[in-house]
């Protein structure tokens, strides 16, 4: 009877809040909860403000109040008394008197039978209820993990690559299963499949390029969780050296196209390393600090986490982080598993900077600047110091609501100072239209400069689907 009651008393509670008679088809139980447990507060009549002893009725509200435990009106303000009452105020208020008493007698009887139409209305709909939120709970993928997707469509081509001008159509899909079991924590687990290939995998290669050869593959298996206040640790069997930073330092691009313009400016620093790994951040008011190592070979016995014989890479960050802006320096040691003094391309030290400052008009501008030492050089092998940088716009709402144009130009490789080098640079433009929320289409087009090479230029049109 008392869960019963508390269903019927929604009804009481919306006639209070709108002096309009409800019809079964109106009816909201909402409000239920909060207007049962104000019931129970309410132990007398004087709780009334405008219900005094001189009034007429002051006897029969003080017995429904006192001797029955019922609620006539708005507990703990006023009661309204000149104010029209509905059948369903009156068939709750009927109810939640009858809860309170022993036996029935014959005029209680009578009130039931006069608001059993509207009693059996509210059943009807709180049964619809409770069945609707069983099919809800039977059919839910998990109490712990939300499950969300991405889908691109690229079709597109390249021009001056001998036998790979051709138009393709690829894709790339990502399964991301976020779960949390603190509601602080986020256990991570991405499943990627695609089938890039040729010139978006090579010579104009995408920030999309993933080819399994249609097979789906695990692409991130890692667990972030506080540390107190202010510090987040991250620990990983299949992490990125980005997926522990604190702070990513540019906004561009918003709708990736070339990989070589995705990495603020500080393509050595920021190389996107990934493997096994683990790291903390420090983050409080506008500073944030991080700390990453990532083992490129963890998996393997025979090379092993911070051996020799294995490829580590450890990466610092430094970040202010302003109302519109964001500033941050790297430093990232990388010793590609060299266990020699010989030149190694992949044995290094590599610093960063990169800052994004947002306009008031919906433009974000983005440079990043960065420089890498090889632990030893080889000038025959191109293995001595290279600088990289890059300049981003990203104009969000432009032409439409949802829409967005970006512009990117920046070095197509790590630049050399060597004699005779052409100093290749890579640009791309491309407009990301909002067909619907979880739609996006993107027309682009790029051109990568080459050292002692015919450009390369292409177009593509990229659709995104979110879900």
């Amino acid at each position: 009877m008392k869960f019963f009651r508390q269903l019927l008393v929604a009804p009481a509670a919306l006639g209070l809040m709108a002096p309009m008679a409800a019809t079964a088809a109106d009816l909201n139980l909402e409000g239920m909860s909060d207007y049962s447990a104000a019931t129970e507060q309410v132990t007398s009549v004087s709780q009334f403000s405008d219900v005094r002893p001189t009034d007429w009725a002051y006897q029969a509200l003080s017995s429904l109040v006192e001797r029955y435990g019922c609620v006539a009106g708005t507990p703990g303000s006023s009661f309204d008394g000149n104010r029209a009452m509905t059948r369903y105020e009156a068939a709750a208020l009927v109810n939640s008197c009858l809860d309170s008493v022993a036996e029935i007698t014959d005029s209680e009887r009578r009130l039931l039978k006069e608001f059993a139409p509207e009693l059996a209305t509210i059943r009807g709909r709180v049964d619809g209820l409770e069945a609707k939120v069983g099919e809800f709970g039977a059919s839910q993928f998990s109490t712990t993990t939300k499950l969300s997707g991405t889908t691109a469509f690229i079709v597109g081509g390249v021009d001056e690559v001998s036998n790979n001008e051709a138009v393709t159509f690829q894709y790339d899909t990502k399964l991301s299963l976020d779960s949390s079991f603190t509601g602080e924590d986020l256990l991570k687990t991405t499943l990627r499949a695609g089938n890039v290939s040729g010139p978006f995998n090579g010579a104009a290669l995408l920030e999309t390029a993933f080819n399994s050869s249609d097979n789906l593959e695990v692409h991130r298996a890692y667990y972030q969780f506080p540390v107190g206040d202010n510090l987040t640790a991250t620990v990983g069997a299949k992490v990125r050296q980005d997926d522990m930073l604190g702070v990513w330092p540019s906004s561009y691009p918003s709708d990736s196209i070339l990989d070589v313009l995705t990495y603020a400016g500080a393509n050595d620093a920021y190389n996107l390393s990934m493997g096994a790994g683990a790291g903390i951040t420090y983050a409080k008011d506008n500073l944030s600090a991080s700390l990453v190592l990532v083992s490129d070979e963890a998996d393997d016995a025979t090379q092993g986490v911070l051996t020799e014989q294995g490829s580590d890479d450890i990466t610092a960050q430094i970040a202010w982080i302003g109302d519109n802006y964001t500033v941050a320096a790297a430093y990232t040691t990388s010793d590609g598993g060299n266990t020699t003094s010989s030149a190694n391309a992949a044995d290094f030290e590599a610093y960063g900077i990169s800052a994004q400052y947002d306009l008031d008009n919906g433009i974000s501008l983005n440079a990043g600047y960065g420089w890498k030492t090889p632990d030893e050089e080889s000038d025959a092998s191109n293995i001595e110091d290279e600088t990289t940088w890059s300049l981003g716009v990203v104009w969000s709402d432009f032409g439409a609501e949802g829409n967005t144009l970006g512009f990117a130009y920046g070095t197509a490789e790590g630049h050399r100072d060597d004699s005779g080098y052409d100093d290749p640079m890579a640009y791309e433009v491309y407009y990301s239209m909002a067909v619907s929320d979880n739609i996006t289409v993107t027309p682009a087009f790029f051109s990568i400069e080459k050292d002692g090479a015919d450009d390369v230029t292409g177009a593509l049109v990229k659709t995104t689907f979110q879900f």
